[in-house]
């Protein structure tokens, strides 16, 4: 099957791409132009934290929202915590709109002056918890709302540092790095999700491993401290409910900050990847798993990384547990992140792979 020749087209169009469109024919409610995020009528993906009044508060990249309406006009109501969040807007399915939100309370325009109907509205988060976090309290439409739109029945989790949450990849050339880089959408497992036609959890943090951060911090947020997490924030975090969301696949793509300042200790790092997989194993016991180096790493340090996983594989003894190495993709002179054009190619070498895993 094909589908990345389809994806390359599909790029415009929201990892919730598995969200299926909304029928002409769907029955509109009766309800009030204003629904709460949390609103059964807003299908939601990716972790959050709902608020007793309704609304959602969100972080990680790639968490997303969806609504149908009968109508001509959409809006929401958000909160921003600092300037550099952005969202992708999506209506009917159309090209990507990115959206900068400024710190603090605001009302978006979604869509305006469409015409009268049923329509769909697809908001992205394109950034990570670092740059900023965001509260969506509600959804407004001059009409009615419609059934919330149906999510695909498979689920994927995928764990990393900056290159799952989409680092770099809407640079531009001869700039300097900033918030709007950031780019969920366009990432490889969002493009990976897409094409395996799962809903995606991308539970990443830029500068984290497993074990320690790029700089050699131990004491902050790693990998196994963040998968317990719907807000990774050191100073508040947010704990998330496991039973929440059971995937069926998790790729943990972790190891390229920890191997940043030197190789890392052989039983520290493994016996660390061992418990955290025993931890996987137990919270989703359905689930399938694929530890992968990642793309930034080569040589000696690849190398190693790779040891250490088929180690940790062997130390677990589960066959729902598997290796699956990763091909290197250096980015470019400006950003050793991925390109756009390299996480499809990632996307690309890890979708037959985990169709096999997983007999899809």
């Amino acid at each position: 099957m094909t589908t990345f020749t389809r994806i390359a087209a599909l790029l415009p169009v929201i990892a919730l791409a598995c969200v299926v469109p909304v029928a002409t024919a769907a029955v509109a409610t009766t309800a009030a132009t204003s629904i709460t995020a949390a609103d059964p009528h807003v299908a939601r993906t990716g972790r959050s934290e709902v608020r007793p009044d309704g609304a959602v508060y969100f972080a990680y990249p790639g968490v997303g929202f969806a609504v149908a309406f009968d109508g001509t006009r959409a809006a929401m109501a958000v909160e921003a915590s600092s300037d550099n969040s952005y969202f992708d807007v999506i209506v009917d399915g159309g090209a990507a709109r990115k959206v900068h939100l400024a710190k603090g309370a605001q009302t978006l325009v979604l869509a305006e002056g469409l015409a009268a109907g049923p329509h769909r509205v697809e908001v992205v988060n394109r950034s990570e918890t670092w740059l900023g976090k965001a509260t969506l309290q509600r959804f407004d439409t001059d009409g009615a709302w419609l059934p919330a739109p149906a999510l695909p029945q498979r689920k994927l989790l995928i764990m990393g540092d900056s290159v799952t949450c989409g680092e770099a990849i809407d640079r531009v050339p001869g700039a300097k790095k900033e918030a709007s880089w950031w780019d969920a959408r366009a990432s490889y497992g969002m493009l990976l999700a897409q094409d395996l036609q799962a809903q995606v959890q991308l539970v990443c943090a830029g500068g984290r491993g497993l074990v320690r951060t790029w700089d050699n911090h131990t004491d902050q947020l790693n990998l196994p401290d963040y998968y317990q997490l719907a807000i990774a924030d050191q100073q508040q975090p947010v704990k998330w409910d496991q039973r929440l969301y059971q995937p069926d696949l998790i790729i943990s793509a972790i190891g390229t900050n920890d191997f940043n300042v030197g190789i890392p200790e052989r039983e520290h790092y493994v016996s660390t990847y061992v418990q955290l997989v025993r931890t996987l194993l137990a919270d989703h016991p359905k689930a399938k798993i694929v530890l992968t180096e990642g793309a930034m790493l080569k040589e000696q340090r690849k190398a190693a990384l790779l040891d250490y996983i088929a180690e940790t594989v062997r130390r677990v003894g589960d066959p729902r547990v598997q290796a699956v190495p990763s091909t290197t993709y250096p980015g470019d002179r400006q950003d050793a992140h991925p390109t756009r054009e390299q996480n499809a190619a990632m996307a690309r070498d890890l979708a037959p792979q985990m169709r096999k895993i997983m007999g899809w």
